[in-house]
């Protein structure tokens, strides 16, 4: 039986234990695997220790015979260019253990002192150069197995699409229509959800070798080297990841000068990259640093920080170029989206940037988000400037949907998906906001206190209300450009139910609250009832009987004032129809209701007139049936201009 060293029993049933449990399996999971590689290179050198400990003893013959024997081993490579890892395991832990031999070799001639013969300085001298030239060799080695066995391998959901179709290529305030809108600022889906991925980015059968090394560098106090090995390397691995991410290097010159479509895109780009970047990258690099260095204190921290600074900062720098400015309304929505994945980050970089060497990246993180939130807020206050500024020297054709209010209806819309942040943001800035003064917005303010718990109310709704009524009032403007009544009841009609229908139909509907929605459908509806009055009110006055009697006060109809009735009525009407064909009311059930509600009141009175007078004048003198009303009143607001007296352009 080989005797046991008293202590060992343990370690012994450990040893045992494990190569029974390895008998009975073919297939060992990656993290048995790494611990049993770590195993095996510890008892590697171990065993070389031990067995060449068995051909020495103390003393100067001792000493001697141990630094010519790794002095040869370590000499043996110095000539050779190529990398030791290269020529083998075994040839490799031979090196490994003769260079960690000679590091306690050193120790043990440095703890002698003053009490060292001259031969024992000459061996020192010596074990200190042999050494030096095992820790340079190290040093290299370390750091081709580190970049020889990188691994970028990208995680399955790491797609990304970039599709110009889908970017505005109008910069105007006033020209994008539903469409465009919906389509181009689409709020992308990495602002949200991703979590946190952790990968290999060196393979881990070599990463208990990396350990040993960088254990035996610091042990023999080439700490510095060894850091600076990692950190030059896994540098260079993190700013290849970024341009695998095709992030580019721009100054803020350069981010300055970006065309609309350009800018566009590379925001969406770093929206998708930067969560990326720090949840997948920095996160699994800052465990491959631990897991090298994660023996040796905190140190891992402080040159992970040193590895990844450069490459984090390029992303940051970008954030903070953004957030310069200018401020022009349509970027709002990105800029958003870039506070709110950086916003979702702080946590992540706080945690991995949360010691003293990694205080300065943390404090540009809350530097950018605090710029892109200063930036959202000027933006913001610009979107209102802008629709208060939009003004307008002709009529909109037709009276129709306006398209400020498409644009402003539709950005609102987008900016409600950011409710939260954007009440946080301009919580202290509502009087920055044009019109938040204004008769309407006070009146919206008072209604939301008596009739809302203010709890319920989300904080942006005040800031959206005040966009709304700056629209409004611009309308009012806008629609005292026609010179007809009817037609300025008609423009604002469309463009206040526009913007009801399009709170009521959407999420809008929880931030403005159902009395705004109310309110503005009884506005739409005035609008309605105005317009009846101004068009049909003088119209439906020659129906009816006042001043046909002759003489007056008599009972004897005037056969000769109610043909001029007839006509009158006639070439009015011939005269609405031909002016309010080229009107529009692009809102399908609205435009029937209008017209079944005008057909109610004309036809019915019409037929009600020419059923009482059908004795008092012949078929000749009438020229329109009341059904022939009815069908010519279905021809209104179409767009489309139309006469009566050309009936085959009906």
């Amino acid at each position: 039986m080989v005797p046991v060293p008293e202590g060992d029993d343990n370690l012994i049933a450990a040893v045992e234990h494990i190569a029974r449990a390895l008998g009975t399996r073919r297939n060992l999971p990656t993290g048995v695997r790494k611990i049993l590689a770590d195993l095996g290179t510890q008892l590697s050198t171990l065993s070389t220790v031990d067995n060449d400990e068995k051909k020495v003893t103390e003393g100067e013959d001792g000493f001697e015979e141990r630094l010519n024997w790794v002095q040869d081993k370590i000499m043996s490579w110095e000539a050779d260019q190529s990398m030791v890892y290269d020529s083998g395991l075994d040839e490799f832990n031979e090196y490994l253990g003769a260079a960690d031999e000679t590091r306690k070799l050193t120790e043990r001639l440095e703890s002698l002192g003053e009490h060292r013969s001259d031969e024992e300085n000459e061996f020192l001298r010596r074990a200190h150069d042999v050494l030096q030239l095992a820790m340079a060799r190290l040093e290299e080695e370390f750091k081709y197995i580190l970049y020889q066995h990188r691994q970028n391998s990208e995680p399955g959901h790491m797609s990304f699409r970039s599709n110009e179709d889908d970017i505005m290529d109008e910069r105007s305030i006033v020209s994008l229509e539903d469409e465009s809108v919906d389509e181009s600022i689409q709020r992308d889906s990495v602002s949200k959800g991703a979590e946190e991925y952790v990968i290999d980015l060196v393979h881990p059968d070599v990463v208990p070798y990396l350990k040993y090394i960088a254990n035996l560098m610091f042990d023999s106090n080439y700490d510095h080297e060894c850091s600076q090995a990692f950190v030059s390397v896994r540098k260079d691995a993190l700013d290849e990841c970024l341009s695998n991410l095709e992030v580019e290097k721009l100054s803020i010159e350069d981010v300055l000068k970006l065309d609309w479509v350009t800018w566009n895109c590379k925001i969406k780009r770093w929206i998708w990259a930067i969560k990326i970047f720090v949840r997948v990258y920095l996160t699994s690099e800052m465990g491959l640093a631990k897991q090298i260095f994660g023996d040796l204190g905190s140190f891992h921290s402080a040159y992970f920080v040193e590895a990844a600074k450069s490459s984090i900062l390029r992303l940051l720098n970008f954030g903070g170029a953004i957030a310069i400015g200018p401020y022009q309304p349509e970027k709002l929505s990105r800029i958003l989206q870039m506070y709110e994945v950086l916003d979702d980050l702080v946590p992540d970089f706080d945690t991995l940037f949360s010691d003293e060497a990694g205080s300065s990246v943390r404090t540009e993180c809350h530097e950018v988000l605090k710029g892109l939130g200063d930036c959202v807020k000027a933006t913001f206050i610009e979107f209102g400037n802008a629709i208060a500024s939009n003004a307008s020297t002709v009529p909109f054709a037709g009276g129709g949907v306006h398209h400020l209010t498409r644009y402003v209806m539709n950005y609102v819309k987008i900016l409600g998906d950011y409710r939260e942040i954007l009440g946080l943001l301009l919580n202290d800035h509502a009087c920055d906001i044009p019109g938040s003064s204004s008769p309407n917005a006070n009146i919206l303010a008072e209604e939301e206190s008596k009739n809302a718990d203010k709890s319920c109310i989300p904080s942006v709704a005040p800031h959206f209300h005040k966009i709304t009524s700056i629209l409004e009032s611009n309308l009012d403007d806008k629609s005292k450009l026609y010179r007809d009544p009817s037609l300025q009841h008609i423009f604002l009609m469309n463009n206040i139910h526009y913007m009801a229908e399009k709170v009521k139909n959407s999420e809008l509907r929880t931030i403005f609250g159902d009395e705004w929605i109310r309110k503005h459908n009884w506005k739409f509806q005035q609008h309605e009832i105005n317009y009846e009055r101004s068009t049909w009110s003088s119209i439906l006055s020659l129906l009816r009987d006042d001043g046909l009697y002759s003489p007056p006060g008599s009972s004897n109809i005037s056969k000769t004032l109610l043909k001029d009735r007839f006509r009158s009525f006639s070439l009015a009407f011939e005269e609405v129809y031909k002016t309010q064909t080229a009107w529009v009311i692009p809102d399908a059930p609205l435009r029937e209701d209008l017209r079944i509600s005008t057909s109610l009141k004309v036809v019915q009175a019409y037929r009600t007139f020419v059923g009482r007078h059908t004795n008092h004048i012949i078929d000749k003198h009438i020229k329109y049936s009341a059904d022939d009303l009815q069908n010519y009143l279905l021809d209104l607001f179409e767009g489309s201009p139309k006469s009566l007296s050309n009936p085959h352009r009906r």
